[in-house]
């Protein structure tokens, strides 16, 4: 038998919370983190919103002189992290800190500090450019760095699958543990890309919404009215630990990682295929892995992007893998309220999954007002839902076709 992998600690930085509880009641009170963009003057570019982080402060973990290195898809790591350490009771002396690891999914990295130093290139020569460009501009540097904070000597990588790099990070995790070569990991992905290259890039592949006159209800997944995805940033960060050492230390349990399933469209770089078959691989093989069948998951949490083409797509993948139970499982989009923050993604809604197992309660869907016809399933708009789950699905697909999909559980011994 594989050994079980369960989760201790979470940490969050989101447009709607800084820490889990805070960005957990805000999704369950549908409260929407979107505004215009603040980072940079967006005068002139399609798409003039954005899902910020707001009143982001990373003095307790990085002093004014460590930020000045550091690009913020870092920082946004280190503080989500520190939180899901802190979560986890972690005793750092008494940890076997040559078998903790560390994943962070990060899908573009230190962008913003490359426009920046392009910048200066151009206006100033080569030899005014930063001497912490490359350090601070590559995704690794988000796990290389919070390992040089904890001393964590075990596993250290950052995984890129574009925005299925945190459910991706999370599923390597679960594999690393099982295979005996770490004891924990501190896992999940982190992004900040609401920068001017990156959204002009969105904006010119036709992929954000234009509504920007009314930002809140900008992100409307599975809506008929929906226009594109809004650009986010943040960071979702966990502990997962095998059972043996959880119990162990006598750590408190919040869920159990069950199983994963990957696979990749082979179809398109950035369209997911038309029939779903691609996404539904990926749901079909985690939950094989997870021991389960169709019928033992009570929820979804959707990658549910507000595109027309993507979300269309998920719906078929659900009802490709469920059949006529399809509608009876209820889902929701939590990019509906804070945006889709690309590379951080898998491991925001992660969090989100284990406070909806843990408290038995599931969050909206924000802003589905107009159902697709396409989009014909119980997508959970009417508040949050309380309700019995023990089994929860939850989806990332990314560009390049890259599908991850999680089988989290409620913990029993």
């Amino acid at each position: 038998m594989p050994k079980r992998v369960v989760v201790t600690g979470l940490g969050v930085i989101t447009p709607v919370g800084n820490d889990v509880e805070t960005y957990w009641k805000n999704l369950l009170d549908g409260k929407s983190g979107i505004g215009p963009i603040t980072h940079f003057d967006a005068t002139g570019f399609d798409s003039r919103i954005a899902g910020e982080v707001r009143d982001f402060d990373p003095s307790a973990e990085v002093d004014r002189k460590e930020r000045r290195r550091l690009d913020l898809f870092v920082q946004y790591a280190l503080v989500a992290g520190r939180e899901a350490i802190r979560h986890a009771r972690l005793d750092l002396e008494a940890l076997d800190r040559d078998r903790a690891g560390i994943i962070i999914g990060c899908g573009i990295g230190g962008i913003g500090v490359a426009e920046a130093q392009k910048e200066v290139l151009m206006s100033k020569g080569p030899g005014r450019v930063s001497p912490f460009l490359v350090p601070m501009m590559i995704p690794n540097m988000a796990p290389g760095i919070m390992a040089i904070k904890y001393g964590f000597r075990g596993p250290n990588i950052s995984v890129v699958t574009a925005c299925a790099s945190g459910n991706n990070a999370l599923a390597d995790a679960v594999r690393l543990i099982q295979r005996g070569d770490a004891d924990l990991m501190v896992v999940g992905g982190t992004e900040s890309a609401v920068t001017p290259l990156a959204v002009s890039g969105f904006c010119s592949a036709k992929a954000l919404s234009c509504r920007n006159d009314d930002p809140q209800h900008a992100s409307r997944p599975f809506d008929r009215d929906r226009d594109g995805f809004v650009m986010a940033e943040g960071a979702g960060v966990a502990v997962v630990e095998s059972l043996e050492h959880a119990q162990a230390r006598g750590a408190a349990i919040l869920a159990e990682l069950a199983g994963y399933g990957m696979s990749d469209d082979a179809y398109h770089m950035t369209s997911p295929l038309p029939d779903g078959s691609g996404g539904a691989r990926s749901m079909e093989l985690a939950i094989r892995d997870a021991g389960m069948q169709p019928v033992d998951i009570d929820y979804i949490n959707a990658h549910g992007t507000s595109t027309q083409q993507g979300d269309i797509g998920e719906t078929l993948a659900i009802k490709r893998v469920f059949g006529d139970r399809a509608r009876q499982v209820p889902i929701s989009s939590t990019k509906s309220m804070i945006g889709h923050t690309l590379g951080a993604a898998g491991g925001v809604e992660f969090v989100a999954v284990v406070k909806s197992l843990m408290e038995q309660t599931l969050h909206p869907t924000a802003n589905l007002v107009k159902p697709d016809p396409e989009c014909d399933l119980d997508y959970i708009t009417e508040g949050p839902r309380k309700t019995t789950v023990k089994n929860v699905l939850t989806n990332s697909f990314g560009f390049g076709g890259h599908n991850v999909s999680l089988v989290v559980k409620s913990f029993a011994t």
